[in-house]
């Protein structure tokens, strides 16, 4: 009888990776949370906000943002896959976040090219290259966790639903969308 309750204490147990990405992704909370501050500082202070020149076009940035959304549904398809040990769904459904993903970043750097303002231009410029630039850096970041996914899929891992580790790239990934959500709404909405 005693078994019982520690048998259903296990099965609620977090497993350490997960918790551990917990963890770090409440630390990249704060970073971004640090740079939404300073640009919230930064138009409380400057006037005009944003300064004249820095026109924004909404729509490569709002394809970028359908695409990410979408990316983090295909990468949950594929979690579930996993979970089912339906290695092949697995492997297209991240496939297909990965695809999803590079085109994200390949829109947002077209989006740099076509920008009439640069880093040192004013303020604006500044935080505008700082959020979105570091939030690209985690896309990329993103990008290359799911090609280990995949490698580790070409030599037999993830067998019997044992995906842990997809589902902490999962949350890293999900996170990425959730503050690029942010991003656009504060950058390409609000202004």
């Amino acid at each position: 009888m005693a078994s019982v309750p520690a048998a259903a204490a296990s099965q609620r147990r977090v497993p350490p990776l997960l918790f551990g990405t917990v963890l770090f992704l409440a630390s990249e909370l704060l970073f971004f949370g640090s740079l939404f501050a300073a640009y919230f500082a930064l138009r409380a202070q400057t006037d005009p906000w944003p300064p004249e020149g820095a026109d924004l076009e909404l729509l490569i940035p709002t394809v970028g943002t359908v695409l990410l959304v979408v990316s983090s549904v295909t990468f949950q398809l594929g979690t579930r896959a996993g979970e089912r040990e339906r290695l092949a769904g697995l492997r297209a459904w991240i496939a297909l976040s990965l695809v999803l993903g590079v085109t994200f970043l390949g829109l947002q750097i077209w989006d740099y090219t076509q920008l009439v303002f640069e880093v040192s231009s004013h303020a604006y410029g500044t935080i505008f290259y700082a959020m979105t630039g570091f939030h690209g850096l985690h896309v990329a970041a993103g990008l290359v966790l799911m090609l280990v996914v995949l490698g580790r899929l070409s030599q037999g891992a993830y067998r019997g639903g044992r995906v842990a580790s997809v589902q902490a790239i999962g949350y890293y990934w999900h996170f990425v969308d959730v503050v690029w959500i942010a991003l656009y709404a504060t950058l390409y909405v609000l202004r």
